[in-house]
């Protein structure tokens, strides 16, 4: 009965409530820098789009703020990826 399986899709987006009970509690956080002007959840949620999309950070569809401009930029995106993996915050 190939009707009834289901299959379940690769997340591109995480919920808040699901981050923060899944994600957050792994997640390093720098001190160094000033706290980014997107919260970390966003900035995940990119993350994630950018590794189900399989393109380079630059590619990557950004939202725009208020005046026009992107709401981050791609290496700051491509930045906090870098810094999670080199923690050893990788998928298994």
């Amino acid at each position: 009965m190939a009707g009834s399986q289901r299959r379940q899709a690769i997340p591109t987006q995480l919920s808040l409530a699901q981050f923060e009970a899944f994600v957050l509690p792994h997640l390093s956080r720098g001190s160094r820098r000033p706290a980014p002007k997107l919260g970390l959840h966003k900035i995940f949620n990119y993350i994630l789009r950018l590794l189900y999309m399989g393109c380079q950070s630059k590619e990557l569809p950004i939202e725009k703020d208020d005046e026009g401009r992107p709401e981050i930029h791609h290496t700051r995106i491509y930045s906090a990826f870098r810094r999670w993996d080199a923690d050893g915050c990788r998928p298994m």
